[in-house]
């Protein structure tokens, strides 16, 4: 079947768990949201449990779930990727320049009379996505070795400007356009952290497991009868990781509807205009729908995980800051498991990628293993 086969051909050979993977979502939301809201002090509970500065159980979820699609990485297929410049350019461009520009003129656009909310979401468009964008690229059948390099490259800028971009635009650029100025001051050593734990242990435990199967047992193997075992662990830790995440802050959202809906919105656009003009570069370049896909999801996804704990860090659990870092996976997920749909008809306008490109892993055709995580 050619790369341009309809939608409706993919939905017909999903599983049933695959096939219904936005209901699942949803319903996880609404769990988290459920628990925090009817269970007293779950949101406090879950809060405390934590080591050094970190959140024990979204910790636990995001290793679930990162682990098995990093497992699925070939990684001595690396090099290949880091010599793709029609790749790492517009994604640097993308994720440093455009991403945190774009989130402050919608933060000032949409919230000028609301400062704490306007910093909070600016925050969240200075924390790249290291995390759970690992799981939409997959389901959407981009391109896995891609992915993890820049999502790798993500991980070193944001150690090394994190801090100093949010001096830019919470402090310097409002000075020079004459707004409101606010200060930020994030130790190193925490952004460091949060790539450590969100990215670091899975990264190396995927690649040991990729190192030591294939040594043992062979490639084939790894790929027909390990991977498919793991593979469902994806699916789990995600869900785990969304009850978690809105248990946590379930009172808060549901308790101001009219404030998660002004935070909302320029949060919905953003992700649009983002994801599609992510696509788009990446068509106009002359990426194939892989390394197209992969560029979209790594540049539309956030470090909601970082935004959250910097802003409580600096502002206060209760704060405005904080419920927009909150409110954020609260659109992310919904709005990008949709845009997972959309990558897999949107092949239908590309090229099918030359022989000699690589393949993603494992062997199967994309339209026959569209939510393999």
């Amino acid at each position: 079947m050619s790369a341009a086969a309809p939608g409706s051909n993919v939905a017909a050979r999903l599983s049933f768990t695959d096939r219904y993977l936005a209901v699942w979502i949803l319903a996880a939301m609404a769990a988290g949201l459920g628990l925090g809201r009817l269970v007293p002090g779950l949101g406090d509970a879950l809060a405390r449990v934590t080591v050094a500065g970190v959140s024990l159980p979204i910790a636990l979820g995001l290793l679930v779930m990162m682990y098995p699609v990093l497992a699925k990485v070939r990684y001595d297929r690396l090099g290949t990727v880091t010599r793709d410049r029609r790749l790492l350019l517009p994604s640097l461009l993308l994720n440093w320049i455009a991403g945190p520009a774009l989130m402050f003129a919608l933060a000032w656009l949409f919230l000028p009379d609301l400062p704490a909310y306007r910093t909070g979401l600016i925050i969240v468009g200075l924390a790249r996505c290291i995390a759970m964008v690992i799981i939409w690229n997959d389901l959407a059948c981009g391109h896995r070795e891609a992915a993890a390099v820049l999502v790798a490259l993500n991980s070193v800028f944001q150690v090394v400007a994190f801090s100093a971009l949010g001096w830019f635009y919470l402090s310097v650029l409002p000075g020079w356009l004459g707004l409101e100025q606010t200060g930020l001051d994030v130790p190193v050593w925490e952004i460091a952290r949060s790539v450590l734990v969100f990215l670091g242990i899975p990264l190396a435990a995927g690649y040991l497991t990729r190192r030591a199967g294939e040594r043992a047992k062979g490639r084939a193997w790894y790929e027909t009868r390990l991977l498919p075992r793991i593979g469902p662990f994806a699916l789990y830790g995600l869900l785990f990781t969304i009850v978690v995440l809105f248990a946590l802050q379930g009172d808060a959202i549901t308790s101001r509807p009219l404030d998660v809906a002004r935070i909302a919105l320029p949060l919905l656009v953003y992700f649009a205009v983002m994801w599609t003009g992510s696509m788009a570069l990446g068509r106009a370049v002359g990426l194939d729908h892989p390394r197209a896909t992969t560029l979209a999801f790594t540049a539309a996804g956030n470090n909601f995980e970082l935004a959250i704990a910097v802003a409580i860090a600096t502002f206060g659990a209760s704060s405005g800051q904080a419920l927009a870092g909150v409110v954020g996976p609260l659109i992310e997920v919904p709005v990008l498991i949709g845009l997972v749909y959309v990558a897999l008809y949107a092949r239908r306008h590309f090229t099918a990628p030359a022989a000699s490109a690589p393949a993603l892993a494992p062997a199967p055709a994309p339209e026959e293993d569209p939510a393999h995580a």
